[in-house]
């Protein structure tokens, strides 16, 4: 069954990185992608590789503590952020992190978030169910020290109620869901946002 299991979510990872690359999200080797599995394993895309030419053996086990289940498999320095989604969030089954122009550009130049009001695609997140709302999207500053980086999170998430998603500056973007189709459906409606923030902001500075 763990193989199984694993199977599906690495089928299901492969995809996603597709689909991401079709986007323009994840250039270069940018971007990784996870699956919570059973047991307190996560399915995790190894470091280095190009997420839109994926294959099952680009993806790897981690414990929630990010360290690799399998002598010589290298997860990226940034899995720590993804553990600290699935310990922190019980229902999230899939993370996603993109490196795209909208979310680079805009976070650069934001304060500590960005206001995302009177979109239709709002309604993709928890608790909004009209266009006639707002949310604030977190914004980090970068550190490649990355215990670092997800303790600075979480004193914002202890801090009050987030969207399932926050950016990094000058960055990337981390949206998860409860599994990966929704994830995708997140991360889609706040690429479309912030594309739609820059493009207002371009036209009318």
């Amino acid at each position: 069954m763990a193989e199984a299991e694993f199977s599906h979510a690495a089928a299901a990872i492969v995809a996603a990185g597709q689909r991401l690359d079709r986007f323009g999200w994840v250039p270069a080797t940018a971007g990784n992608i996870s699956i919570r599995l059973q047991d307190a394993v996560v399915a995790i895309t190894r470091s280095g590789g190009h997420k839109g030419f994926l294959g099952p053996e680009d993806v790897i086990r981690v414990g929630l503590d990010g360290t690799s289940r399998r002598v010589g498999d290298r997860p990226s320095a940034e899995t720590g952020l993804h553990c600290g989604i699935y310990r922190r969030f019980p229902d999230a089954g899939a993370v996603l992190h993109g490196h795209s122009v909208p979310v680079t550009v805009l976070s650069r130049r934001a304060g500590p978030a960005i206001r995302l009001a009177g979109y239709e695609l709002l309604k993709a997140f928890p608790g909004l169910p009209t266009h006639d709302a707002a949310i604030d999207v977190p914004v980090f500053d970068n550190d490649q020290d990355i215990a670092r980086l997800q303790a600075a999170v979480e004193a914002r998430w202890d801090a009050g109620a987030a969207p399932p998603g926050y950016l990094l500056r000058g960055h990337g973007i981390y949206v998860w869901g409860v599994d990966m189709p929704q994830a995708l459906l997140r991360l889609e409606a706040l690429e479309f946002m912030l594309r739609c923030e820059l493009e207002t902001r371009r036209l009318d500075p």
